[in-house]
């Protein structure tokens, strides 16, 4: 498969700190490993929604190329996919089942573009064994046609935390799929604890209502003092703030794996998050996990009393979330899957011109 030339179709925010997302975290840190590994992988970006865009870009390309493509592009432009489909060699990355999304009103009309794409791959790829069964179940795909390349974590410091152990770390765009409002609703029933703050990392843009209510509630629950709405971070500022946080909260409705549970423990620090998707595939055994119900502000405060109430259980937590820093994947195994999985679709693709493809 080395020097194979991989033409990868992506949302056009894939690099854009704005709207970040797990999907384009994880395609950008695919791209960059298949580069490693020798592959000339052409990135496309393509703005959602634009299908007119996506038929251009696979409209110019030479009689079996190969052609990995984004689920969220795949989805919306599932007929441009099936009229493609035998002239060029496409996979399908599949971050997540776009129709089990809470968002989705329309998910009878989801649904039937999400099989029809699958159904124009070659192959398909998912990002969790939970996405896979789930794409299955619907049957949507059959199950020999699907490969799973969980996403990587890196090799980083362990988190130096607090000593009250009272830093709180909640990382995602805030937008309901994401549970932030059952996280402030089990925070406002511990005003009486001392010695506690949260921070919330993530865009505010992607749905701007649910973030004005998020806030409001902040607001009106008497917990301005003690949680922020930070807005985005990368970097060097993200970095820190998990290099800063005690505990990581993950209150999520929907979670194809979760990346940011993966992250934490990466860097040592314990994690409760909710019992959803492929959120327990990301905690890899780790026993410094602490999973509750769904939808549950509840328990969720339970869990959170606890953390700040017993410092022995605390400890032992902590302890072991340093423990098992080391149960991780590697970037460079999630591309030796997908270029696995390319490799076996068939030939290398002619190399064509970058001219009117947007490749980058």
């Amino acid at each position: 498969m080395m020097n194979a030339t991989v033409h990868f179709i992506v949302p056009d925010s894939v690099d854009d700190d704005e709207r970040v997302s797990g999907g384009n975290v994880y395609d950008r840190r695919l791209t960059g490993a298949l580069r490693v590994r020798g592959l000339d992988v052409r990135l496309v970006p393509v703005a959602e929604g634009r299908v007119n865009d996506v038929a251009l870009a696979l409209s110019v390309l030479p009689r079996n190329a190969l052609v990995l493509v984004d689920g969220l592009i795949a989805v919306a432009a599932s007929r441009v996919l099936r009229a493609h489909s035998a002239r060029l060699r496409i996979v399908v990355l599949a971050h997540m089942v776009a129709s089990a999304l809470p968002v989705m009103h329309d998910d009878k009309r989801t649904a039937e573009r999400e099989r029809e794409s699958l159904h124009a791959a070659r192959r398909v790829i998912t990002t969790s064994e939970w996405t896979r069964s789930e794409l299955v179940a619907r049957a949507y795909v059959e199950p020999e046609r699907i490969a799973v390349a969980h996403p990587g974590t890196d090799a980083v410091p362990a988190a130096s935390g607090s000593r009250s152990g009272g830093r709180l770390l909640c990382v995602g765009a805030v937008a309901p799929h994401k549970g932030q409002d059952m996280l402030v609703e089990a925070l406002a029933g511990m005003t009486d604890l001392p010695d506690w703050s949260c921070s919330i990392v993530g865009s505010l843009d992607v749905d701007r209502e649910f973030a004005a209510r998020t806030t409001a509630t902040i607001r009106s629950t008497g917990l301005t003092e003690r949680v922020e709405l930070t807005g985005v971070l990368t970097g060097r500022r993200l970095a820190d703030a998990y290099q800063a946080a005690d505990l990581v909260v993950v209150p999520s409705r929907a979670e194809s794996y979760g990346m940011v549970v993966a992250e934490a423990l990466a860097r040592g620090i314990p994690v409760v998050a909710a019992r959803v998707g492929g959120v327990p595939e990301a905690i890899a055994g780790s026993r410094a996990a602490i999973l509750t119900p769904p939808d549950d502000p509840v328990a969720l405060r339970a869990v959170l009393r606890r953390w700040s109430e017993d410092p022995g259980w605390r400890a032992g937590l902590g302890a072991e979330a340093l423990r098992s820093r080391t149960v991780t994947r590697a970037w460079d195994e999630t591309a030796w899957i997908v270029a696995t999985v390319l490799s076996e679709v068939g030939p290398e693709s002619a190399v064509i011109g970058s001219e009117g493809l947007g490749v980058r």
